[in-house]
């Protein structure tokens, strides 16, 4: 796979079969840390791709901003569980999902149109 999908097509590696079940596994994957650690862990998952999109693809700026980023997510998200239905408390998972889950979306729907479309 390192030299390619058609090489690796041509030395008899069934590569669809390969990528489908690499894109399982990974779902797979990413369900189950969400599952055990929370949703909260979700942000751990969305922030690194945000700062990707801020700052471009240089490690060292992605990083550290995803560190920073990561902790302002939360202290906002915190905020505002805290303050939007006060007396009572939102739970923070619902607000890490109600960021994530349509950031991802949005993420993959992009990748979608960029795979069609070209």
């Amino acid at each position: 796979m390192t030299l390619g999908e058609a090489e690796a097509g041509h030395l008899g590696f069934r590569v669809e079969r390969a990528k489908m079940i690499l894109v399982l596994v990974s779902a797979a994957a990413v369900g189950a840390s969400v599952a055990f650690t929370g949703m909260i862990a979700f942000v751990g998952l969305i922030v690194p791709h945000m700062v990707r999109a801020m700052v471009g693809p240089d490690h060292r700026w992605v990083l550290s901003g995803s560190a920073a980023f990561g902790g302002l997510v939360m202290i906002a998200a915190d905020t505002v569980a805290r303050t939007w239905v006060a007396p009572a408390e939102l739970p923070i998972g619902v607000l890490t999902a109600l960021i994530g889950g349509p950031f991802f979306m949005a993420m993959l729907l992009a990748k979608r149109r960029r795979v069609l479309w070209g």
